[in-house]
């Protein structure tokens, strides 16, 4: 009976200690997977990103203003750190996250309160904040953004792929959003801003 007893403790011990090992080995592969969470093709991440054909103001951006018959109101105005910029009569006014009309209309509302009668107001960008590419590129760093640029440009302005780069997905992080894996190669939109990683391939 007390030999018996023991063979039983012994086997429970050994399913416990099995057990514990396929759960360790599975969280170690896990972990070395090299697969991203989520790996989007391009449909999908223009459905995500509503914002990829409508340019939105943001940090370091430089804004052209005229207003019309007011020089002393036009001029060319930079979005500050805090995202905003200073206007004459209103002062600092956010623009950080507005589309171009929406920042203009925000200007004619306010200059129409007690400043001007029906003011004419045009804004457009002048020079446009620069993108990032980094991680597995040859020569990785800030570029200036051109308009039309897409995923495949800007890996090239950066010099192209190292050896041991990853070249089936990259990562774009964009502002106000969580950064998203997309297949390559693609040919979407870069907007200012964008910042891209090229992992390294495990294998």
């Amino acid at each position: 009976m007390y030999m018996r007893c023991r063979l039983v403790k012994l086997v429970r011990s050994l399913f416990v200690m099995a057990s514990a090992a396929a759960i360790v080995s599975a969280c170690a592969n896990a972990s070395l997977d090299p697969t991203p969470q989520f790996v989007s093709g391009d449909a999908s991440v223009k459905k995500q990103r509503g914002k990829d054909r409508v340019y939105r103001i943001g940090i370091g951006d430089k804004l052209k203003i005229s207003v019309f018959g007011e020089d002393n109101l036009s001029g060319e105005f930079e979005v500050n750190n805090l995202g905003q910029v200073s206007l004459p009569l209103v002062g600092d006014q956010p623009a950080q996250g507005l589309t171009l009309k929406e920042f203009r209309d925000q200007y004619v509302r306010l200059l129409s309160d007690g400043y001007l009668k029906n003011p004419k107001v045009t804004a457009d960008i002048l020079n446009y904040r620069p993108i990032y590419v980094h991680g597995e590129v040859k020569n990785g760093g800030e570029f200036k953004f051109k308009s039309g640029l897409t995923l495949r440009d800007a890996v090239a302005m950066a010099g192209g792929y190292t050896y041991r780069a990853e070249e089936s997905y990259v990562y774009i992080g964009r502002e106000g959003e969580r950064d998203v894996s997309v297949k390559t190669p693609s040919d979407i939109v870069i907007l200012p801003g964008d910042n891209i990683r090229v992992p390294e391939r495990f294998f």
